[in-house]
């Protein structure tokens, strides 16, 4: 009763006179007439007008009456009404009049009926075994079949293309198998289904939800459906993830083959099907591109192919050498480079409707093509292509190549959205692979410095038998500031030095080239480890205050370093050492154990005001020590503890050389992906033969010179080296002279036969003896002008105790 009141509905009988027989009681509710006001009269004289709709022109019977009519109301108000007439016979089929269903236009459910039936969106209802029960206008349209076609047929017999999913590798389910899913289950759906039409050559994307239809016992009696085409919102959202994932996969390393590999697949299959990358060679080689009037003078474009990728090839096959590839000045891709614009070719026109990719809209619409596109090139279809855009690389106003995106397994055509897309690509590829070319520029700059600043090779001397190192990060970071060092010393002694320069790139080599330059400098003053460690403080505290930017606009790279030094006499066989910041060395004995080191290190270089000490220790001969700067026992995969460890386990090996050794740590320690440069100095240690030193102590008396002088001549004799007698005796002479007349007791001569024949005279006084020009009448002020002139270098050097003066003749010959 209450559907009733809600939605009245008049029965009204009109006999063959056209007057009324019947009459209801939704009639009364419906126009308020009652029976009695309305049975007896014309049916016409319910009507607003003989000309209301329903009627056609020229008639006015109730066998007319039909339709959308405007009904007059007991009130006097108008009634819109739908009215459906039936005709009635009797018991031998003579016409007995006729049976109107009167229905009011705004009520349900005629309402309803014509809304669902007029809405813009396809709607449908099926039977629990999937039959079409009903489809609204858009529905057929949709599936081009009208609702006549296709009831009471099944889904999947009317639309076999919705029993397969277009993009299989998503896993997505048929939307067919979705339809039994919510029958099945009784579970609304609501999801995007992408389908291509049976001889369409695009896709469309579809907005739906499925829900089912429950009778007043909660029973499932249908499934229904609505969907409307969002193919453009849809495709502009898949541009808009190929773009994001582009910017997450482009530019990953700083290295030009690969960011240009990585856009080629970001864009194969979603996108396109084929794209290659083709560059200068100044690119792939980190140089200057070449400007725009050298490419157009050069006739024939070169360019070499670093990228090349496809949908129908194996991806192990892709990624091989950049291979020579050439363009003709009047080519597509020459005139992209010439004139810096995209061009799109197509080897067909469009569609009709304009069905261009992923369907129509209005990137078919020719006012939205930049101007000059697209380009109908026929040509391009010998190469089992349907279209190609062509993008000049361009980054911050410099040329670097050119992208080509081609279609050939997809039929559906370029569209304007779709260039956008492969020009916003190109767009982030080009910076990327601008910023790897500057980086390999720089890289390359840093590490020609930092090589050439590093000893090209070790210097000849007995103390210790030496191999290096020198390994830079891998290609995605910058050269760091690693550097070792081997210098010789008076005495027959060796320094050994490695340290390591805070920061990357230019300014870490050029601060690692001042460092060592200053070390070589302090060690020819033959100072102290822990007195060099202060005065190389020092140094790196003036360089930061020389690097501060005079303005704000300027930056300054960091400083400070860490750095040890180690000194080895073969004579003493006595290691001394001083650190700053930097990790002690790894001692291994003859006998394969490892000699603890309780040195402590200094602070690093560049903090100031702090004490370093040095700690000497005496080694057997035949020892194996390793200086080793932190990138090559750190890593993401352990700690400095762990790579300590796993070195010294590495240094015990058996091998055959020092140089074998290097390789075999470096190849043990070191990640395959190295995020550090790493600096490696291996040392073992040589002892003198006592019989090759020989001292004397001098009494501080000039009556002990010619006992000095016969005592160095006997020793040379003994050595066999006569030839040097002369030299040593004159040498020997002047040294005991000046000590005994300008130094303090207690005096020490002492001879060493090493590579050269080295005299040394040590004393107590802490002053040190400086060349000068003796004038013509002058008696002395010749002696150290001719020490220096007769050896092949001389020196000073200051101990705990005094200082040394020492002077070192050629090399000489082993005894037979």
């Amino acid at each position: 009763m209450a559907e009733t009141q809600d939605a009245p509905t008049a029965v009204v009988v009109v006999d063959p006179d056209d007057r009324v027989s019947g009459w209801s009681e939704g009639g009364c509710q419906l126009l308020g007439w009652r029976a009695e006001d309305t049975v007896g009269r014309p049916v016409t004289d319910l009507l607003v007008s003989p000309r209301s709709p329903g009627f056609p022109e020229g008639h006015g019977t109730a066998a007319d009456l039909s339709g959308l009519i405007a009904l007059r109301h007991r009130d006097g108000f108008t009634v819109d009404a739908v009215v459906t007439a039936q005709p009635l016979f009797g018991p031998h089929g003579q016409a007995q009049g006729r049976v109107m269903i009167v229905r009011r236009w705004d009520r349900r459910p005629v309402i309803a009926d014509r809304a669902f039936e007029q809405c813009p969106f396809a709607l449908g209802v099926y039977d629990p075994e999937l039959r079409f029960l009903w489809i609204n206008a858009s529905s057929g349209r949709v599936i081009a079949h009208s609702e006549e076609q296709v009831l009471g047929k099944k889904y999947r017999e009317v639309l076999p293309e919705f029993d397969r999913s277009l993009f299989p590798e998503r896993d997505d389910k048929p939307y067919t198998d979705q339809l039994s899913e919510v029958a099945r289950t009784g579970e609304p759906a609501r999801l995007i289904t992408v389908f291509q039409p049976l001889g369409s050559n695009y896709a469309n994307a579809w907005a739906t939800s499925i829900w089912p239809v429950r009778d007043a016992e909660g029973r499932i009696r249908a499934v229904a459906n609505w969907g409307f085409d969002m193919s453009a919102e849809y495709w502009a959202r898949q541009r808009l993830l190929i773009l994001n994932e582009a910017g997450r996969d482009i530019g990953r390393t700083l290295d030009v083959i690969g960011t240009a590999q990585e856009l080629a697949r970001s864009s194969v299959p979603r996108f396109t099907d084929l794209v290659t990358v083709d560059l200068f060679d100044e690119v792939l080689h980190g140089e200057e591109p070449p400007s725009l009037s050298e490419i157009t003078s050069r006739g024939t474009i070169r360019l070499s192919r670093a990228a090349r990728y496809s949908a129908r090839e194996d991806s192990d096959a892709q990624t091989g050498l950049p291979t020579p590839v050439t363009h003709a000045f009047d080519s597509v891709a020459a005139r992209c480079m010439a004139t810096g614009t995209s061009m799109v070719q197509l080897a067909a026109e469009p569609g009709p409707g304009g069905e261009w990719a992923f369907g129509p809209g209005l990137a078919a619409d020719p006012a939205h093509w930049p101007p000059g596109n697209p380009l109908i090139d026929k040509s391009i279809a010998a190469d089992a292509l349907t279209g190609r855009i062509t993008v000049p690389l361009r980054a911050r106003g410099a040329l670097l190549g050119v992208v080509s995106f081609s279609r050939s397994d997809r039929p559906e055509a370029f569209t304007a959205d779709d260039l956008i897309l492969a020009e916003e690509l190109t767009a982030k590829a080009a910076v990327a692979i601008d910023n790897a070319r500057r980086y390999s520029r720089e890289r390359t700059t840093a590490l020609t410095l930092q090589r050439s600043l590093l000893p090209q090779g070790l210097p000849h001397q007995e103390a210790v038998e030496v191999a290096s190192r020198y390994l830079p990060a891998g290609t995605g970071a910058e050269v760091g500031g690693d550097w070792f060092d081997v210098i010789p010393l008076s005495g027959a002694r060796v320094a050994l030095i490695v340290g390591d320069v805070v920061g990357h790139g230019l300014h870490a080599s050029a601060s690692m080239g001042r460092l060592r330059t200053a070390v070589r400098t302090l060690a020819d003053v033959d100072l102290p480890p822990d007195e060099l460690m202060t005065h190389l403080d020092d140094l790196v505290l003036h360089l930061a205050s020389d690097l501060q930017p005079s303005s704000h606009l300027q930056t300054t790279g960091e400083t400070g370093a860490t750095c040890l030094y180690t000194v080895y006499d073969p004579v003493s066989r006595r290691l001394t050492m001083a650190s700053a910041g930097h990790p002690l060395p790894l001692i291994i004995s003859p006998d394969g154990t490892s000699t603890p080191v309780s040195a402590q290190p200094g602070p690093p270089l560049g903090i100031g005001g702090l004490p370093f000490e040095a700690t000497e220790l005496e080694l057997p001969e035949g020892s194996l020590f390793a200086l080793y700067t932190d990138g090559l026992v750190e890593s993401r995969e352990r700690d400095v503890d762990q790579g300590i460890a796993e070195l010294l386990r590495v240094l015990n090996h058996t091998v055959t050389s020092l140089e074998e050794l290097c390789d075999t740590v470096t190849d043990a320690i070191l990640p395959e992906h190295r995020t550090d440069d790493a600096a490696l100095l291996l040392a073992r240690t040589h002892a003198l033969d006592p019989q090759h030193v020989a001292d004397w102590d001098v009494e501080p008396e000039f009556a002990e010179v010619p006992r000095a002088r016969q005592f160095a001549i006997d020793q040379v004799d003994a050595w066999g080296l006569e030839e040097a007698a002369f030299v040593t005796e004159l040498v020997v002479s002047e040294l005991v002279t000046n000590a005994i007349r300008y130094g303090e007791p207690p005096i020490r001569l002492r001879l060493i036969r090493d590579t050269a024949l080295i005299c040394e005279v040590s004393d107590s006084s802490n002053t040190a003896p400086h060349l000068r020009r003796a004038r013509t009448f002058d008696e002395g002020g010749r002696g150290l002008l001719l020490v220096a002139q007769l050896t092949q270098g001389w020196g000073t050097r200051h101990t705990s105790h005094g200082k040394t003066i020492w002077c070192a003749q050629s090399p000489q010959p082993d005894p037979p």
